[in-house]
């Protein structure tokens, strides 16, 4: 498999952006057409998307990132949640909400003791340093503009107030960073515009002083200091001892491609890997009817998931074997997160290419006095505690299922990655299967339906004009407790991509994507 990237077969024409909104896309042209470069791009994007997508984007959270660099390795970026130092004695400030996603639920944790240190501010500012054009006060500045002026609530994000409900209304802080005159207050209406003049300030700060001005001045403190009195577990020394963190890709093929996603101790990648490898043990491109396919594809799935839940190391010395002991290695070593997230892949005219996930888990309830910044609930996913909660290890690299990820076939290459919890390798793995195995278009392959195998259960997606009486059939004999969804659903992901000639936006969380 080849280490590098060829630069001259393989070199785009122009820049293409998707991200999950299209305010964040537009920071990123606005960067990109300004002389910036994909890094500077991302930077405005990442930060912009804490506005426009405000409950899967914080800068009080973690991300993760692969770079593409033209006729180089890529590399990835560890610039996730950390477990605390030490775990707090006092009582804890610690609850569960619900979040109702009209079909299914979700059970979340918020509170103070449901935080992690975030990396997000740490792994952007060395994204900048290394990679980028611009200085950062330059690259913020849309960011900057966009948090001032506001940005109207569309459909995707109304609906997402609608599920995390209970954080929204957690405060009065919670309730005006998203458009609340009071907790008790009505939701916002479509079309209402919401600014965060607090975070405007603070990218400012950001701009002038790098991340020093989050990590070891008042923020930090602030948040140290809510934290001891009122039961929570982070202090000062958590946030002054945080580093982002490059790392070498893990790397694997499939068919005739090769990919790169997020290295251990990440989850998503390995588990992509896995999903991916299983498909290819049990399968053939080249051999398979579309319904032969579909059941593979289940097959891997399922697998996968029932993978995450054992405990013991298999013996069998496979490739895919050897990803699944690795795979338990990690479980009993770092605590996995599964967890809200929003998505950004941008390349620029030289093929420096980025495809970087975003995650603040839904939000603790926590704002940061006086930066417009809600804290992380990390902790306070259900994953991360088969063992009951608060028993993650002490100053430890949370395990993220996110999985930003390139792909190279031939001359071909795609950036990408998905939102969606623990549905990120569901949704990933089959927008792969259709790109490689049927070859079709990013456009086909992210619109195509989705389905999602959870603890055995099978949640299946119907297309936009419903599924055909021969689909329900199938689905009814061959899996016949199959829940299946009135309609296209953000909880099926939303895989925003880019390939050298496409940039698409998934519109299942109102993705929005510009090519030049």
């Amino acid at each position: 498999m080849p280490d590098g990237l060829n630069d001259e077969s393989d070199r785009p024409s122009g820049w293409r952006v998707a991200t999950g909104h299209r305010a964040t896309t537009d920071a990123a042209v606005a960067v990109l057409e300004s002389g910036g470069n994909a890094v500077d791009a991302t930077l405005a994007a990442a930060a912009t998307a804490c506005v426009a997508e405000p409950l899967l984007a914080s800068l009080g959270g973690g991300l993760l990132a692969i770079v593409r660099q033209p006729g180089k390795a890529p590399v990835a970026l560890d610039g996730f949640c950390q477990t605390p130092r030490q775990r707090s004695k006092q009582a804890l400030d610690f609850y569960p909400i619900i979040g109702h996603f009209g079909t299914d639920t979700q059970e979340f944790h918020i509170g103070l003791a449901s935080m992690a240190t975030p990396g997000a501010v740490a792994g952007l500012s060395e994204l900048s340093e290394r990679f980028g054009h611009m200085p950062l006060a330059e690259a913020l500045a849309p960011a900057i503009e966009c948090s001032r002026q506001g940005v109207e609530l569309n459909q995707m994000q109304r609906y997402t107030l609608e599920i995390l409900q209970p954080i929204v209304r957690a405060n009065a802080e919670c309730a005006r960073l998203f458009g609340l005159a009071t907790p008790s207050a009505d939701l916002p209406a479509l079309g209402t515009r919401l600014d965060n003049p607090d975070f405007s300030a603070f990218l400012q700060e950001w701009g002038r002083e790098g991340p020093n001005c989050f990590y070891r001045s008042e923020p930090a403190r602030a948040v140290a200091s809510v934290s001891n009195q009122h039961g929570g577990h982070l202090c000062v020394d958590d946030f002054g001892q945080y580093r982002a963190v490059w790392r070498r890709p893990l790397q694997w093929s499939y068919r005739d491609a090769t990919l790169w996603s997020t290295p251990p101790p990440a989850f998503g990648g390995l588990m992509l890997a896995m999903a991916l490898g299983r498909l290819q043990q049990i399968s053939h491109a080249d051999s398979y009817t579309e319904v032969e396919g579909l059941q593979a594809v289940i097959g891997a799935l399922d697998w996968t998931d029932r993978s995450r839940h054992r405990l013991e190391t298999p013996e069998a010395l496979s490739s895919v074997d050897r990803l699944e002991a690795e795979f338990f290695r990690l479980c009993d070593q770092h605590a996995l997160v599964s967890a809200g997230t929003t998505h950004i892949s941008i390349e620029d005219s030289t093929g420096l290419g980025v495809a970087l996930t975003l995650s603040n888990g839904e939000g603790s309830g926590t704002v940061i006095p006086g930066t417009g910044i809600m804290m992380n609930n990390m902790l306070g996913e259900e994953d991360i505690n088969r063992c009951g909660f608060h028993c993650w290890p002490e100053d430890c690299r949370l395990a993220s299922m996110m999985a930003p990820t390139l792909i190279q076939r031939g001359n071909s290459h795609w950036l990408l990655g998905s939102g969606g919890s623990n549905r990120i390798r569901s949704a990933l793995t089959q927008v792969i299967v259709e790109l490689i195995d049927h070859n079709r278009s990013l456009l086909e392959a992210i619109r195509a339906p989705r389905f999602h195998i959870e603890a055995g259960k099978i949640s299946v997606e119907a297309p936009p004009d419903g599924l055909s009486s021969v689909d329900r059939s199938w689905w009814e004999t061959h899996h016949s407790s199959a829940r299946i969804w009135p309609s296209r659903n953000l909880y099926f992901g939303g895989v925003h991509a880019i390939s050298s000639t496409e940039a698409i936006g998934d519109d299942r969380r109102s993705g929005a994507a510009r090519c030049r």
